[in-house]
């Protein structure tokens, strides 16, 4: 079992930065893909970005490449997503995710294992 709580959300103004963060209990968290999601809304809820088991090999959906960074510390069994460059359109409910073993294949958010309950972000014009 694995319990998945973020932190980090808050209001900032267009072009600033947040940094989230996702601490996992339980054991074995360098033997899960992470991944964050998000939802605006009025929409459906989105791939933002994932991480691999090592933290080398990352996957980010284009709308946020080169803004975004998706990173883990194993020993602290976190997972970080800083958001710099931040637009309006980014403003949602991001919330991780936790899915046992390595995958380089895009998975959907219910193939996950283990879901956070999400933080806000909202980015101000």
């Amino acid at each position: 079992q694995v319990h998945l709580v973020e932190s980090g959300g808050g209001l900032v103004q267009a072009g600033g930065s947040l940094r989230l963060s996702c601490a996992a209990s339980g054991r074995s968290f360098s033997s899960y893909t992470m991944a964050w999601f998000r939802q605006a809304p009025g929409k459906e809820r989105e791939f933002v970005a994932k991480i691999r088991l090592s933290g080398y090999r990352t996957h980010y959906t284009d709308s946020v490449k080169g803004r975004f960074t998706i990173s883990r510390d194993n020993a602290k069994n976190t997972v970080y997503l800083q958001m710099n460059s931040l637009k309006p359109e980014d403003t949602a409910v991001y919330n991780c995710a936790a899915k046992l073993g390595d995958y380089g294949y895009e998975l959907e958010y219910h193939d996950y294992d283990y879901w956070g309950q999400g933080t806000q972000v909202t980015v101000s014009s």
